[in-house]
C-alpha cells in the first residue's frame, strides 16, 4: 500500500489482497479444526528472549473477523466514497496505508507465541490505530492524542506485568507462564491481574478507562470507523482471554477475594462488564451525531462479550465469543449505513435528518438489520449471542448481573430506535428531496453483511462450531451446539424453529392486511402525528431533542461522574509526574535512584 496507495485502484487491490489472506486462513481451517497449533518458521531473538508466532483456534477466530472487516472496509472505500474523499482534500493514500497497517499489526498480535511478541504486536496496533485516527485531521487529531495517552499508560502497565512474570518464570513463552503460575502467591497474582487487566481494559474501553474511544472512532473517516467499530477494541478482549483466562485461569481469579466485600476477582470483572454495558449505552442515547451514538454502543457491547467470557461456563463463554463475531457484523453494517447517509446528505446530525427511507431503501434495510442485531432481537445473529449470556446468568444464579444486562439491552433498543427513526422515518426534509441511494461500491458491502447477519442468526451453528474450538483451545467448557443453536436440559434454542414461526406470523399478518380491503397510496409528506394530519405544507419531524424527558432525568449524574473520575486520574498522574520531575532535578538524584532500584529489585525478587 505504501506504493500502490497513491493510485486510484489502490482500494480494489487492497480488497483483493485481504481476500487472499482470508483464503490463506481458510486453507488453515482444517488443521485448526483438528485442534492443531499452526506455527511459523520465523523466530526472532531480542534481549536474549526467543520470539515466535503461531495460530491456534483463538487467534484464527479473531484473525478471520479482522480480515473480513478489513476487506469490506477497503471495498467500501474503493469506489465513489474514496473518489469524493480524495476530491475534498482527504489523503486516500494515507487511509489505505493506515488500514493495511492496522490489519497487519493485528495479525502480528493475534499470532504471537509468547508475551514479548504479544507486547510488540500490542504496541504496533496502538500506533497503527493512532495513524488511522489522525487521517481526518482537525478534531480527529485531538481524539487520537487522547487515545495514544491512554494506550501508552496501558502499555506501561502491561510491560510491568511482563517483567514480573519474566522474573519468576525465566522466560516469556506461554508454556513457561502456565507452569510458573501455581508457584506465585496470591498477592503476586493480584498484582499481575491488576497490571494486565488495566492495560487490556484500556484497549477494550472498559469502565472507567473508556473515555477515549467514542471520539477516536467516530472522527475516523468512514471505512476506518467501520473497521475500528467492528474489531479494533476486541484486541483487548483477545488479550484478556489469552492472559487472564488461558494463562492465569478463571479458577485462580475466583481465589482472589476482595477485602471487605463478598466478591472475588472474577465477580469484579463481571460487574465491570455489566457497568460497561449500562453506562456507555445510556450515554449513546444522548448523542445527536449518529457516528458517536454507534461508537458509544461499541463500548457497551464489549461488556456483553466480557461478561459471557468471565462467567466461564460453556453457554456463557460461547455467548461472549459469539458476540464478538455478531457484533462485528452489526457494527460494520451500521457504520456503513450512517456514512452512506453522510455521503448523500453531508451530515450525521440526527436532528437534521429523517424520512430517507424512500430515497435510500437499501441503506435503510442495512440499518434495520443492524439495529435488530445490535438490540439482540430475532431473527438476527445478535439475539443468539445475547440469549446465551442471559441464559447462562439465569442458570448460574446471577439475578443482579442479569438485571444489569437487561437494563443495558433496554437502553440499546431505545437508542437504536432513535437512530433509525431520526434518519429514515418521519417527514422527509425539503433539502433531501433529491437524495438517492448510495453507489453500489458502498451498497455491496452492506448487502453482504445483511446476508451474513441473517444467515448466522438463522443458523448460528455455522459460527458456533468455531466458537467451540476456541473454548477448547483456551481451556473453557465446550458448548454442545446444533445448526440452529443449542440443546440443553435446562432449555434449548433452535433458531430454525424461531425464525420459521416468526416468518409464519409475518405471513399471516400480510394475508390479513391484504385481504382486509383496498389500500391507498399516499405521498410520504402526507403524514399523521399527535392527532394532526401533516402535509407538504405542514412540515413536522419529531427528532430534535429525542427522549427529552428521559434525558432530563439521567443527564446530570452519569456524565458528570465520568468527567470527575477522569479528572481525578489525571490529577493523580500529574502529581506522580511532578514528583518524578523533582526527583530528576534534585541535586543528588543518584541517591533517590539507588533507593528506587533497590526497592524495585527487592519487590521483584521477593
Amino acid at each position: 500500500m505504501l506504493v500502490l496507495g497513491r493510485f486510484s485502484y489502490a482500494g480494489k487491490v487492497a480488497t483483493v489482497f485481504y481476500g487472499g489472506q482470508l483464503l490463506f486462513l481458510a486453507k488453515m481451517a482444517d488443521r485448526i479444526a483438528d485442534g492443531a497449533i499452526v506455527t511459523f518458521s520465523l523466530q526472532v531473538e531480542l534481549f536474549g528472549l526467543q520470539m515466535s508466532w503461531r495460530f491456534d483456534a483463538l487467534s484464527w477466530f479473531f484473525a478471520v473477523i479482522t480480515l473480513g472487516a478489513g476487506l469490506l472496509s477497503s471495498w467500501y472505500a474503493s469506489g465513489k466514497w474514496g473518489e469524493r474523499f480524495r476530491r475534498r482534500g482527504g489523503n486516500l493514500w494515507l487511509l489505505h496505508v493506515a488500514l493495511a497497517a492496522n490489519v497487519f499489526s493485528m495479525l502480528i498480535l493475534l499470532g504471537s507465541g509468547d508475551l514479548l511478541a504479544l507486547f510488540i504486536g500490542w504496541e504496533l496496533v496502538s500506533w497503527a490505530s493512532f495513524l488511522l485516527m489522525t487521517v481526518a485531521g482537525g478534531r480527529a487529531i485531538q481524539a487520537a492524542m487522547r487515545y495514544i495517552t491512554y494506550a501508552m499508560s496501558g502499555a506501561m502497565a502491561i510491560l510491568a506485568g511482563i517483567v514480573l512474570l519474566w522474573s519468576h518464570a525465566g522466560g516469556l513463552q506461554y508454556a513457561q507462564i502456565i507452569d510458573v503460575m501455581p508457584q506465585l502467591s496470591q498477592a503476586q497474582v493480584w498484582l499481575l491481574v491488576a497490571l494486565f487487566g488495566s492495560g487490556f481494559a484500556v484497549k477494550m474501553g472498559l469502565l472507567p478507562l473508556h473515555l477515549w474511544q467514542a471520539a477516536a472512532y467516530a472522527e475516523t473517516p468512514g471505512p476506518g470507523a467501520a473497521f475500528f467499530g467492528a474489531i479494533s477494541a476486541r484486541m483487548g478482549l483477545y488479550a484478556i482471554i489469552l492472559v487472564l483466562v488461558q494463562l492465569i485461569g478463571l479458577a485462580r481469579l475466583s481465589e482472589l477475594t476482595i477485602p471487605f466485600t463478598f466478591l472475588d476477582m472474577r465477580d469484579l470483572w463481571a460487574w465491570i462488564a455489566v457497568l460497561t454495558i449500562i453506562l456507555p449505552t445510556y450515554t449513546a442515547l444522548r448523542q445527536t451525531d449518529a457516528r458517536y451514538l454507534l461508537a458509544w454502543h461499541g463500548i457497551g457491547q464489549g461488556g456483553y462479550m466480557l461478561l459471557g467470557v468471565v462467567l466461564g461456563d460453556a453457554l456463557g463463554s460461547a455467548g461472549g465469543l459469539l458476540h464478538v463475531f455478531n457484533y462485528a457484523t452489526n457494527q460494520a453494517v451500521l457504520f456503513f449505513a450512517v456514512f452512506a447517509v453522510m455521503f448523500r446528505t453531508g451530515t450525521a446530525d440526527l436532528n437534521k435528518l429523517g424520512g430517507l427511507i424512500t430515497r435510500m431503501p437499501i441503506s435503510f434495510f442495512a440499518m434495520l438489520v443492524g439495529i435488530i442485531g445490535l438490540a439482540g432481537l430475532p431473527p438476527m445473529n445478535g439475539f443468539v449471542s445475547k440469549w446465551f449470556v442471559y441464559r447462562s446468568l439465569m442458570i448460574e444464579g446471577e439475578p443482579l448481573l442479569f438485571l444489569g444486562a437487561i437494563i443495558g439491552t433496554l437502553g440499546t433498543i431505545l437508542s437504536v430506535y432513535k437512530l433509525i427513526h431520526n434518519t429514515f422515518l418521519g417527514q422527509l426534509r425539503v433539502e433531501h428531496v433529491e437524495v438517492r441511494e448510495a453507489p453500489w461500491s458502498m451498497v455491496a458491502p452492506m448487502i453482504i453483511l445483511m446476508l451474513l447477519i441473517f444467515a448466522t442468526g438463522v443458523a448460528p451453528g455455522l459460527v458456533l462450531d468455531w466458537v467451540a474450538l476456541v473454548q477448547s483451545a483456551v481451556g473453557l467448557p465446550v458448548v454442545e451446539n446444533t445448526l440452529g443453536g443449542v440443546e440443553l436440559a435446562s432449555g434449548s434454542l433452535d433458531m430454525l424453529w424461531v425464525v420459521g414461526v416468526l416468518f409464519a406470523g409475518f405471513g399471516i399478518g400480510a394475508l390479513l392486511f391484504y385481504s382486509g380491503g383496498r389500500t391507498r397510496q399516499v405521498h410520504q409528506l402526507d403524514n399523521y402525528a399527535g392527532g394532526h394530519f401533516l402535509t407538504a405544507e405542514t412540515r413536522y419531524h419529531y427528532s430534535d431533542n429525542f427522549y427529552a424527558g428521559l434525558m432530563h432525568l439521567i443527564r446530570p449524574w452519569y456524565r458528570g461522574s465520568f468527567v470527575w473520575l477522569e479528572s481525578t486520574l489525571g490529577s493523580l498522574l500529574g502529581i506522580a509526574a511532578s514528583l518524578m520531575q523533582r526527583l530528576y532535578g534534585a541535586r543528588h538524584p543518584s541517591i533517590y535512584l539507588l533507593v528506587t532500584v533497590v526497592a524495585t529489585l527487592t519487590w521483584v525478587l521477593l
